[in-house]
């Protein structure tokens, strides 16, 4: 493995390609009400911008993965921006619906390069219990990329129009190619060959016929979709049903990233003294408390924003912490094909996540219920996931 000269860049350099994903990805989400009319499509169509961009995302990481194992990790990351600008560039000239929902995919694909590679390049520097805190580190910093951008993407929708969203992100798409191109150095210098599509599917059935891979990868699935129901959901919810506008909606989101960053610098302190799968039950736990304690305040205090906003902020909090101690559990089952795994981590996690948010976002009754309902019922599931497949093997410090 090449030598980091300059670890501090090498970091800033992780966060930045990790970061833009979600960054396009929460960046419209404000917008999706907007979409809807200006293209005058139903709310189920309009949520395919998001939903089917998740799916898109789910099966590239499945391909990421195996190959930067074969080809490396910097090959595969700047191929993956490339794709991410050019769909950037699709989505603000997109003249309808269809055309939006392919940028949006494209862009989405793209960018999930930076979601599987940069932590399956954590764990080709660390091992298990310090992968699980660097990666908590690294979210904790680029957490306030998608923290803040609901609320630039709803002040750029409110003056200038969801397209502008496209053109913001395409512009800092440009700036992060740029720093890993000049600053990623290769850190997978042992290549696995690559045998094709089969070989890849029988890696993937080993893996999830281990336990502990099984429940490390659907405890953070359902966590992120416990998250995606509600984003997905909730612009409905607060600029349709509850009359605000969407800039209000992106600056009631931040407190949630912010519990989110607040989770993972937790899991990045204290993950290699408690333990990965200490961490994994107690972030599972806060999340089904936040769940049910945001039923309990929209019925007894009202349809407000802080009513909904208030106790999701733990789920924010309990996904911070178990997450990153998931997701490094899971990449640290058999270390010689991290890779693989990190993309199969992704996939289960896009792929039940777009589920979710396609459900909870078509939804629409006109109350905030259905949303809580699909948001209780993916924490529960993430929880008992978990639990269940711990039973069958020993629990480790």
């Amino acid at each position: 493995m090449q030598e980091i000269i300059k670890p501090r860049l090498f970091l800033v350099t992780l966060v930045a390609a990790t970061a833009l994903g979600p960054l396009a990805m929460q960046i419209f989400l404000p917008s999706l009400p907007l979409i809807q009319s200006d293209l005058g499509v139903s709310a189920a169509t309009a949520q395919l911008v998001l939903s089917l961009s998740m799916v898109a995302i789910s099966f590239s990481m499945l391909v990421y993965g195996p190959l930067s194992d074969r080809f490396g990790r910097r090959p595969l990351l700047i191929l993956g921006l490339a794709l991410f600008l050019v769909g950037s560039l699709v989505g603000a000239l997109a003249p309808d619906i269809t055309t939006l929902v392919v940028g949006r995919t494209i862009q989405a694909v793209g960018g999930a390069a930076g979601l599987v590679l940069t932590r399956t390049i954590i764990r080709d520097i660390y091992g298990r219990e310090r992968a699980a805190s660097m990666i908590a580190y690294v979210t904790t910093a680029m957490v306030i990329a998608p923290m803040l951008a609901p609320a630039i993407g709803g002040v750029i929708n409110d003056y200038f129009g969801w397209r502008a969203n496209f053109a913001f992100v395409g512009l800092a798409g440009i700036l992060v190619t740029s720093l890993v191109v000049a600053r990623l150095p290769e850190t997978h210098d042992e290549r696995e060959s690559f045998a094709g599509v089969r070989n890849m599917i029988v890696v993937f059935a080993q893996l999830l016929r281990n336990p502990e891979f099984r429940g490390f990868a659907l405890q953070s699935s359902f966590a992120i979709a416990t998250f995606f129901a509600f984003a997905a959901a909730a612009p409905y919810v607060v600029i349709v049903v509850m009359g605000r506008p969407a800039s209000m909606y992106g600056v009631f989101f931040i407190a949630i990233s912010f519990a989110f960053m607040i989770g993972n610098f937790i899991a990045g302190r204290i993950s290699e003294r408690v333990g990965v799968e200490r961490m994994v039950y107690l972030g599972s736990g806060l999340a089904v408390l936040g769940t049910f304690l945001s039923l309990v305040c929209l019925l007894t205090f009202g349809w407000v924003p802080w009513s909904l906003f208030g106790p999701v902020v733990l789920l924010g909090l309990g996904n911070g912490i178990s997450m990153p101690n998931a997701i490094a559990g899971a990449i640290s089952v058999d270390p010689r094909v991290a890779g693989a795994a990190s993309g199969l981590v992704g996939f289960l996690q896009m792929l039940v996540a777009a589920l979710f948010a396609q459900l909870a976002g078509m939804w629409q009754n006109g109350t905030p219920y259905p949303m809580i309902g699909f948001m209780i019922a993916a924490a529960t599931l993430s929880l008992a996931a978990f639990a269940l497949s711990s039973r069958r093997k020993p629990v480790r410090g």
